[in-house]
């Protein structure tokens, strides 16, 4: 990813509606740019993300679009649920051998058909070899009030996101500390 923030696609996620997000929480033994470069690769949320896939490249800069594809097949190809999305901001953050480092954040806008909203990725360095990511999805149904369908989602998406940073964890070779 580039480290470059969002201009005019920026403005576009501020208009989403404020409402209580699906978060999840983790430490991770890895450094914050090693932990970005994993998380914001697409390719790898296949692997823990069940039965969904994804057809991207390893960087994505802001304003590019990918499709992730999810159903009982869609990891065989088979049609599934698509939830298109687009990089709106993508600012990786340092790690500082003499101070906190800064934090780093990666945001997409859900642009349908189904799903509108924003999912974003947040990693803060807590040292050189470890870092704490937060994973937040403020997401609703199109064509219906985000203040009925949201709700709804959000305790899927908190249990999806969960789960995607336990696998995150099991694969960088430790269980990480989950914090809510």
């Amino acid at each position: 990813m580039t480290g470059q923030a969002a201009t005019t696609t920026d403005a576009a996620a501020r208009h989403v509606p404020q409402r209580r997000p699906a978060v999840a929480r983790r430490v991770l033994p890895l450094a914050a740019e090693d932990a970005w470069t994993l998380l914001t690769d697409m390719r790898n949320h296949a692997r823990w993300i069940p039965l969904t896939r994804i057809d991207a490249p390893a960087s994505l800069p802001v304003g590019a679009r990918f499709t992730a594809v999810s159903g009982p097949f869609a990891t065989r190809g088979a049609p599934g649920f698509p939830d298109t999305m687009e990089v709106v901001l993508a600012v990786p953050p340092h790690t500082d051998p003499h101070g906190p480092g800064t934090t780093g954040e990666v945001t997409y806008r859900k642009i349908g058909p189904v799903l509108h909203g924003t999912a974003s990725l947040v990693v803060r360095p807590l040292g050189d070899d470890a870092c704490e990511v937060r994973w937040e999805e403020r997401v609703h149904l199109r064509g219906l009030p985000p203040a009925l369908t949201a709700p709804l989602l959000r305790p899927v998406l908190a249990a999806m996101v969960a789960f995607a940073l336990r696998r995150v964890a099991a694969e960088v070779g430790g269980q990480g500390r989950a914090d809510r």
